[in-house]
């Protein structure tokens, strides 16, 4: 069996043990999914300033892991990978770089629903970095703080519905990459609600780490 370490860069296990729920529940048999918390990192990842914050202790989970066949990182802003894939032989994936190549894969164009606008700058230099610029068309935010996905899971649905609902107004049948680990929570709701392609980036990376392996 491969096991598949899920760190999480962030401080708070709730969101480790969803995130790994979700990642286990599509990666299928033949797969262990260990949930790894970085207890070092901050309570959320919103913007770069907490993503430097949680690198050190995002990289002494990626070295302590080194048993495991692939890494999944699981914030969307895809701290620290470069660093990760530089200190290890085993395949690593970034949710966010994931979520990007099944976007474009599945539709050649997309959209990006973060969380707070903090986290676009640094979502647009990964999409532009890793060669997306071309057909994204917009990184949007919906105003839900990282772990309202965790602590009013409804209330967060909601918000980001309605902001489903606006591209959906202005785009037809648009391809919107929910961007955030915590909105694996909401996303078959919200997909019950809309005709729109929603890709959960969680997902994205279960679909997507067993071919590297």
């Amino acid at each position: 069996m491969k096991r598949i370490a899920f760190i999480n860069p962030n401080s708070t296990v709730a969101m480790t043990d969803s995130c790994a729920t979700s990642l286990q529940s599509v990666i299928g048999d033949g797969f262990d999914v260990r949930a790894v918390t970085n207890h070092d990192g901050p309570p959320a990842i919103q913007g770069a300033a907490d993503g430097e914050a949680a690198i050190p202790g995002l990289l002494a989970a990626v070295a302590e892991n080194e048993d495991c066949d692939g890494i999944i990182l699981g914030c969307f802003d895809d701290t620290g990978l470069a660093e990760a894939r530089a200190m290890t032989q085993r395949p690593v994936i970034g949710i966010g770089q994931a979520a990007f190549h099944l976007a474009a894969l599945r539709s050649g164009t997309f959209q990006i629903l973060t969380t707070l606008a903090v986290s676009i700058p640094v979502i647009q230099d990964n999409v532009e970095q890793q060669g997306f610029g071309d057909i994204c068309s917009a990184v949007l935010a919906s105003g839900v703080p990282v772990l309202d996905l965790e602590h009013d899971p409804e209330g967060a649905a909601a918000v980001i519905s309605g902001h489903i609902a606006d591209i959906e107004a202005g785009t037809n049948a648009p391809t919107i990459i929910l961007g955030c680990a915590g909105m694996t929570n909401i996303h078959q709701r919200l997909q019950a609600r809309h005709d729109a392609v929603l890709i959960d980036p969680i997902m994205a990376a279960a679909r997507l780490i067993p071919a590297l392996l």
